[in-house]
């Protein structure tokens, strides 16, 4: 039985002619659920972060012109969902980068080096959306 489709063979090794397609094509897989920590992540960096409060009550006290109550008021909800959310994946990856290549028997050098591609789906979203 093949795993993950075209390219694997019997024993669960890739075959030759495969190279790195499939754990390339299954890393940028990944990538489309790992968007959502990403884009909270990404979010924190350019909303939350270069805000000048912390806090409603820094906001009354400085009177900064550069505080957002509505990103105050989510930034608590982003950060769960953020650590969440990314432990999940990084848990997923896991199992699929580490343990199911090391359970087949294959090597692990093409699946752990294709784990590179994991964040261009987001990357190209980003791209797209400027």
């Amino acid at each position: 039985m093949a795993a993950f489709g075209a390219g694997a063979d019997d024993d669960g090794g890739v075959r030759a002619g495969a190279g790195v397609w499939v754990p390339g094509l299954v890393n940028l897989g990944l990538g489309v659920p790992a968007m959502v920590p990403l884009y909270l992540l990404w979010w924190l960096l350019t909303e939350y972060l270069p805000m000048d409060c912390r806090s409603v009550e820094d906001a009354a006290r400085s009177g900064s012109v550069n505080c957002n109550y509505t990103t105050l008021d989510h930034a608590g909800v982003v950060m769960f969902l953020a650590a969440v959310t990314g432990a999940l994946i990084v848990a997923l990856v896991l199992v699929v980068d580490l343990l199911l290549p090391l359970r087949r028997g294959a090597r692990l050098g093409p699946w752990l080096g294709m784990a590179a591609l994991i964040p261009v789906p987001f990357a190209v979203c980003v791209a797209l959306a400027r």
